[in-house]
């Protein structure tokens, strides 16, 4: 399968969902209008990280995120994979990730897993505890949420269950921008899959983020990517190489698993 892929790099709104709802979806529009398959948005992008308030400015049950992207998508016949949202489940907040294909149908969610002590998310956010595997046009995809990067078990397990394409929705910050493009290298090359990968651009008042959206392919060789100012960047990918790196460099053929353990 091949797509033409858009990375919509945002500059949020800080606790601003009405403005940051207008923006996604003038970022959706562009892109489908610049004839991408596929448009990503970045992590939270409804709220940003404005964590104190989340319980009155989160999405409860992400039911207006879901009904927005599954408009746009039918009528924009485009496949939206929603960054993520800060969702309320019951009194709950989540960090949660929608993703709908061009028909307007659900094709899956996912709650990042592992939160990330250094901007308090686990004082205000509920961890998920299920794996983010879907489909878009019948490619087994699979989805990360910034932090959940450094977990290479964590993305392995979606390359073992047949995970061709990896997406990561991020608000990285600037100062580990090294490690932001090092770790999803190495998550392309070691699973042998597309990672696509869309952070946010610009600043809140703690952090400034990265930029810096890529899409790398299977052999850890990188497509597109963006710089650290609000974009659009778009990026060409065929899913086909994915096997055919697979079959190259039999990794998944030659694991030894029964030697590695569980810690």
């Amino acid at each position: 399968m091949k797509w033409k892929i858009a990375l919509a790099q945002m500059d949020l709104s800080f606790g601003q969902p009405e403005e940051n709802f207008a923006k996604a979806e003038g970022f959706i529009r562009r892109a489908a209008s610049e004839g991408a398959d596929v448009v990503v948005l970045p992590e939270l992008w409804n709220t940003g990280y404005d964590l104190t308030r989340i319980l009155d400015i989160a999405d409860p049950d992400s039911a207006r995120t879901e009904a927005f992207i599954r408009k746009l998508a039918t009528e924009l016949n485009i496949h939206i994979v929603a960054g993520s949202v800060a969702a309320l489940r019951g009194n709950r907040p989540f960090n949660t990730l929608l993703a709908v294909d061009k028909t307007g149908q659900l094709a899956g969610t996912y709650s990042k897993v592992h939160l990330f002590r250094l901007m308090d998310e686990e004082k205000y956010l509920t961890p998920g505890d299920h794996p983010g595997l879907f489909r878009l046009d019948d490619v087994p995809c699979a989805a990360a949420i910034c932090y959940d990067i450094r977990f290479p078990e964590w993305i392995r397990r979606y390359a073992l269950e047949g995970a061709r394409v990896l997406f990561v929705p991020a608000e990285w910050p600037e100062p580990r921008l090294r490690h932001w493009r090092t770790l999803l290298t190495a998550r392309a090359i070691e699973n042998q899959c597309y990672v696509v990968a869309c952070n946010r651009s610009g600043s809140d008042p703690a952090n400034t983020f990265a930029g810096h959206s890529m899409i790398i392919d299977p052999w850890g060789e990188v497509i597109v990517e963006a710089g650290d100012a609000e974009t659009l960047a778009f990026g060409s990918i065929d899913t086909d190489l994915v096997a055919e790196v697979r079959s190259r460099i039999p990794v998944f053929e030659d694991r030894r698993p029964e030697l590695y353990g569980r810690r």
